[in-house]
């Protein structure tokens, strides 16, 4: 019965979905151990928990009372704003009720009553929390929607604050922006800032109401029209700088600019019908774990992750106190289809040295689940085995049974927290597996087939050497080193091991192959483990080969994509973004043809500079050559040549040495 327990709950990511599930208890030929994933939350509606603010001050109408009209019948303006009137105010709330009946309610602003004073309004959205867009963002407004508008996102809880999309009748007098759709974009302009005309132009209140931020179809670029290639995706946001964090916002704001003019030119005599109003805003996301949760509650009024593998925070952003024998790092969508989950590790720990309990001892069974919701619950099952007792074996909480990375070679020596004498811990347990980032086998029963040969005799061998160990200890030296061990646990890429008293453990010495850890498992920083290598293999680590010029130093993931500096891009950031150039680096446009647009007929050379025609200078070719006090010079408007610039102008014809100023 416990084997099949333990055979369901390995079954579970697979029935789950991808990124689900945090960790599953599995069995292997050597026992049940815990098995770690990459993990995010369920998606939601994200305006259950938002925080909504409308300024400026006084922009909600109904304080005073006034009357509006519509634009079906704006000659009869019989409808009231009273904020004192329950029935007859349009307070901001109404924006995320629920509308019963199918009976509109709405934030309304005031009337365009002081025209030509623009009518402008904010309305800003707050989680208090990261949350990952996993949906369109969809706001519905009534009575026509805005002629001018914008959408603006932050990072860091209002304090700065990025456009997002631009919406307007026309762009190109709006905004001076080209008007672009999101499905004209590519896979390296996808997170490009645009401004559209789509949801701008008058269709009449009874028709369109919706404005859309299109984050499907900025998904669909990767991932194909139907989201099928949800591989592709993950694959992306992992390696493109910048994707991920562009669907990422703790704030998002409507900055109202210009209402719905009815698809003509502002009416004086009647102001009354030109004004904003929002029924509902839709944001569909999930809580930002950093892949280190599969579930979000809702407590102290705001959104917190349940984080796992050792993490904690807000956002599972650090590791536990006692788990932090390495810098925290946010899981990884990669390798596919389950992740690296980069769990925090306890400090002292070698990987794996509390991965298997030992016969005889009670267990937990337990795999986190996620759910809809904001409220789960783990479901946990007891087994017991009633077997001999066994000599005392220290055994590590679930919390602490992560991934834990080996310390390196230099904090080996360093006593951390000294364990009872090897007598009173007993048998010790066997060398852990390898990390999943650097295993070679898939999870599942196939993988445990594969190298169970290869285990087994591993085992044999490991039991006698950690024997002959113990008997070469003569003198009290926590190290004692061993020479050319027949079989030292490092896949072949070391013939050396020491024995480490205060740790209890054998590591391996001298790793060649451009390996390091305990049994030369992880790859050397510059290096990345090759996929298509087995452990043993001498090629199993890869160098990255980071551009010098564009990457931040010569170290990459674990899929050989280099850290980039700002504007690079590639695997090797050897490439730059768009509105960027290479120049023995990545610098910014200094123009284009989209956003930085050379003036005055100037025309765009190399995105490096404007070349200006006469008369004309600056970067963007935006300033006149002719000084300000001058009275008749070429390019002022309608100034005449006079005779002086003629005879210049035909001097310098005539002189090679004469430079244009």
């Amino acid at each position: 019965m416990p084997y099949l327990v333990a055979l369901l709950l390995h079954c579970l990511p697979l029935a789950m979905g991808q990124y689900d599930i945090c960790k599953s208890w599995v069995t292997t030929d050597d026992g049940p151990s815990w098995e770690f994933y990459a993990c995010q939350p369920k998606a939601m509606r994200m305006k259950d928990y938002v925080t909504v603010r409308v300024d400026p001050a006084g922009i909600t109408c109904g304080d005073p009372p006034e009357r509006f009209c519509t634009h079906e019948n704006p000659y009869l303006c019989s409808d009231e704003c009273d904020a004192s009137n329950p029935d007859l105010a349009h307070p901001p709330k109404l924006m995320f009720d629920t509308e019963d009946e199918g009976l509109a309610t709405y934030w309304q602003s005031v009337t365009w009553r002081r025209y030509p004073e623009p009518l402008l309004a904010n309305i800003t959205l707050s989680w208090n929390k990261s949350i990952e867009l996993t949906d369109d963002i969809v706001i519905t407004f009534e009575y026509g929607r805005p002629t001018i508008m914008m959408l603006e996102k932050s990072l860091d809880n209002g304090r700065t604050w990025h456009p997002y999309q631009y919406y307007a009748d026309d762009c190109m007098e709006a905004f001076s922006m080209p008007a672009r759709r999101v499905r004209d974009l590519s896979t390296t302009s996808a997170n490009r800032v645009l401004c559209t005309e789509e949801y701008s132009r008058w269709a009449g209140s009874k028709k369109e109401k919706n404005v859309r931020f299109e984050v499907r179809d900025r998904f669909a670029i990767f991932a194909g029209p139907d989201l099928k290639n949800m591989d592709n995706l993950y694959t992306r946001l992992e390696s493109a700088k910048g994707l991920k964090d562009f669907f990422t916002v703790t704030d998002l704001r409507m900055r109202l600019l210009r209402p719905a003019l009815g698809g003509t030119y502002v009416q004086r005599e009647n102001l009354y019908k030109y004004f904003y109003a929002v029924s509902n805003i839709e944001v569909t996301g999930r809580c930002k774990c950093n892949l280190h949760a599969n579930l979000c509650t809702f407590r102290e009024g705001s959104l917190q992750c349940e984080c796992e593998h050792n993490t904690t925070g807000q956002d599972c952003g650090k590791c536990k106190k006692n788990f932090r024998s390495r810098s925290w790092r946010a899981g990884s969508y990669l390798p596919l289809p389950n992740g690296s989950p980069n769990a925090c590790a306890a400090a002292g720990s070698a990987f794996g040295m509390y991965g298997r309990p030992q016969r005889g001892t009670t267990t937990k069974l337990a795999t986190t689940t996620s759910s809809t919701t904001t409220t789960s619950t783990s479901t946990t099952t007891t087994t017991t085995s009633t077997t001999t007792p066994q000599p005392a074996t220290t055994i590590k909480p679930a919390s602490e049974l992560a991934a834990a990375v080996p310390m390196q070679e230099t904090q080996e020596k360093t006593a951390v927290e000294r364990p009872p004498s090897t007598a009173a811990l007993g048998p010790r347990p066997k060398p852990p597996e390898p990390p999943e980032s650097i295993r070679a086998a898939p999870r599942g029963k196939a993988g445990r087939t594969a190298h169970a040969a290869g285990r087994r005799h591993r085992k044999k061998a490991a039991s006698s050497k950690i024997s002959k160990l113990v008997r070469l200890k003569a003198d009290s030296s926590p190290v004692a080193p061993i020479e050319a061990f027949e079989d030292c646990e490092c896949y072949g890429h070391s013939n050396r091991c020491s024995y480490i008293d205060f740790l209890n453990v054998v590591t391996c010495v001298s790793c060649k192959h451009n390996t390091r850890g305990q049994h030369c498992q992880h790859c050397r920083l510059g290096f990345y483990r090759n996929s298509s290598a087995e452990l043993d293999d001498e090629n199993v680590c890869i160098e990255c080969n980071c551009n010098q010029i564009g990457s931040v130093h010569d170290r990459c993931n674990e899929t050989g994509y280099c850290e980039c500096k700002e504007g690079a891009t590639g695997p090797k950031c050897d490439d730059c973004l768009p509105n960027y150039y290479w120049r023995q680096g990545c610098f910014p446009n200094v123009c284009d043809d989209e956003l930085l647009l050379c003036q005055n007929g100037g025309t765009c050379y190399q995105n490096q500079r404007c070349l200006c025609p006469a008369g004309f200078k600056g970067v963007l070719c935006q300033q006149s050559r002719c000084d300000a006090d001058r009275k008749d010079c070429d390019g002022a408007p309608g100034a005449r040549p006079g005779l002086g610039p003629l005879l210049l102008g035909a001097l310098a014809l005539q002189l090679p040495g004469w430079v244009d100023l």
